[in-house]
């Protein structure tokens, strides 16, 4: 009799597992399946364009992408941007190009000259706000302060939280604390750019557009 009650218990500690593994993976945030002439638009500052690579056309992140994932990747990084003119060439590039997906990383200008984090968090929302009123769909990869700490600030997480979108925390930090994958103290150096790609890559297949 004990034996048929443990076995009950044990089975039902192991369904009632499995419930919460699947109701957590629900509340992840996904993408829609890119299809192979899907265009994804990588939009940010000097680390999208890919400043410090031995050759940024090759070798930025978003070169690398396009050749991880087979899909048209476009480059449209600009060195030095903060988050106000990068809001402000946001819609040209999402009228231009027609992406299906935009992958989001900005701010790190503002962090690095000190600019209210309060704005720009409220320009993250307001570029994440024009993608999806474009029918894009966007994530967002966090960037740190450029301090000894290397802390992602909350906002990112609060962003993505409040869109329910993808976002990739760990990468950039990961790359600043590595003096092998960086070509200065700020940019990643080729290496480093093919780990970020690789890193996007896998947040690509888990969120479920691969």
């Amino acid at each position: 009799m004990r034996k048929i009650v443990k076995d009950y218990f044990s089975v039902i500690s192991i369904v009632w597992l499995c419930f919460i593994l699947i109701a957590c993976s629900d509340n992840n945030p996904k993408l829609s399946p890119l299809a192979d002439d899907a265009i994804i638009l990588a939009f940010g500052d000097s680390l999208t364009f890919g400043t410090g690579a031995d050759n940024s056309r090759e070798e930025s992140y978003p070169a690398v992408l396009k050749r991880l994932t087979n899909r048209t990747v476009i480059n449209a990084g600009m060195p030095g941007e903060v988050s106000h003119d990068g809001l402000a060439r946001l819609a040209e590039e999402l009228d231009e190009y027609q992406p299906d997906l935009v992958i989001l990383c900005h701010g790190g200008n503002d962090l690095i000259r000190r600019l209210s984090q309060d704005d720009l968090k409220n320009n993250l929302e307001q570029m994440i706000g024009l993608i999806q009123a474009s029918g894009a769909e966007v994530m967002l990869i966090a960037v740190p302060k450029f301090n000894l700490t290397l802390a992602v600030p909350p906002l990112y997480a609060e962003v993505a939280e409040k869109f329910f979108i993808p976002i990739e925390l760990n990468i950039i930090p990961s790359l600043e604390r590595d003096p092998a994958l960086k070509s200065d103290t700020i940019h990643p150096n080729s290496k480093g750019y093919k780990k970020l790609a690789l890193v996007v890559q896998q947040l690509l297949l888990s969120s479920g557009a691969l």
